[in-house]
């Protein structure tokens, strides 16, 4: 199976790391990095990028028509590409390739994100919508969609994996941690949570979480900044309690964070919800909460159990690993329902 693969490929990014899953069962990836297709000068970027078109749009479906002219892939994948326009999709499907768009993003939630106006065009013209949420499936169905299919954010085996045999608290210097970004009520939330004496880290993008959180706190809790990768693992080994919040404004159901939590061997506080209940078992595989009071409580009980912690998070990861939440495990599910949809086109594999 070859496939011409699309999406931001640089360091730290899930879009890299499904490409190593999909190589790793055994597809042929023809990569195709979506980020030189910038334009260079800020004011422009943030224009092209809120009207989805200009001379990098231009180009970005220029070199896919050349690709696929040259490299004659059986399966075209968008993994978050918001410049593909219809007719670059129609060529395609001419050729007799199946196109895939991944979008675990929200094109139709309340947060009213820019960017989405060539991507809603192109929705009747995928063979195959992927998301991770079920309102997703009813909004791409009423846009015409032909085929769409849900699967779940993964964790990423050669980054996100436990510590070495024998980790403790003694190696933990992060009594409770957030890493990521202050969407809906986070930053309010998290400030009540140090307010209130907890020992808290937060790390991410220190512009954002300035513009939400007072001098006083940023200086208090915040850390370092973003981590990626090997610094974002060994953050959650260096932590007692890892938190993982929805994003409630996309209408997410779980979030990919509590998978690499688990991942990583590491113990997971997550917001509940049913997405996540569904996932692990409530105060055996991970813990919940719902709010800032349950949250305070949880904290308060499950700190000072080192045991109670090492317990849960174990069978978290075990849960993690036997169920599948890990990228090659969901990206072979999307490969299938495109190979099925190449069976049912008359295109032998």
């Amino acid at each position: 199976m070859k496939i011409l693969y699309a999406g931001a490929l640089s360091y730290g990014t899930s879009t890299r790391w499904r490409q190593w899953a999909l190589e790793r069962i055994g597809c042929r990836i023809v990569p195709f990095d979506i980020e030189p297709y910038q334009a260079k000068n800020t004011l422009v970027r943030k224009v092209e990028f809120r009207v989805v078109a200009g001379p990098a749009t231009d180009r970005l479906n220029a070199d896919l028509l050349k690709l696929v002219k040259q490299e004659r892939p059986e399966i075209f994948w968008a993994d978050k590409v918001l410049k593909v326009r219809p007719a670059t999709l129609d060529a395609m499907r001419e050729k007799g390739i199946v196109t895939v768009s991944y979008m675990i993003d929200n094109a139709f939630g309340p947060r009213k994100d820019p960017g989405w106006r060539l991507y809603r065009k192109t929705i009747p013209f995928y063979d195959l919508h992927v998301t991770q949420r079920d309102v997703s499936l009813i909004d791409y169905r009423d846009r015409g969609a032909r085929d769409v299919m849900k699967v779940q954010t993964a964790y990423e085996p050669t980054i996100h994996f436990p510590p070495p045999d024998g980790w403790s608290d003694e190696e933990r210097d992060r009594e409770v941690s957030f890493v990521g970004t202050p969407y809906d009520e986070r930053a309010q939330i998290l400030a009540a949570v140090s307010e209130a004496g907890i020992p808290l880290t937060i790390s991410g993008n220190r512009a954002a979480w300035a513009k939400e959180l007072s001098k006083s706190v940023m200086d208090r809790i915040f850390v370092g900044g973003e981590l990626f990768e090997e610094e974002y693992r060994e953050s959650i080994w260096k932590t007692k309690i890892n938190l993982s919040f929805l994003t409630r404004s996309n209408l997410d159901e779980y979030t990919q964070k509590s998978f690499e939590i688990a991942g990583c061997g590491g113990f997971l506080l997550a917001e509940r919800s049913i997405g996540h209940a569904s996932k692990f078992i409530e105060d055996e595989e991970a813990v919940f909460f719902d709010g800032f009071e349950e949250l305070k409580e949880k904290i308060a009980r499950y700190l000072p159990d080192e045991a109670a912690r090492t317990r849960i998070a174990a069978a978290g990861m075990a849960r993690a690993r036997r169920d599948g939440y890990f990228n090659d495990h969901q990206v072979s599910l999307i490969v299938e329902r495109a190979e099925a949809i190449l069976k049912r086109a008359g295109r032998s594999i």
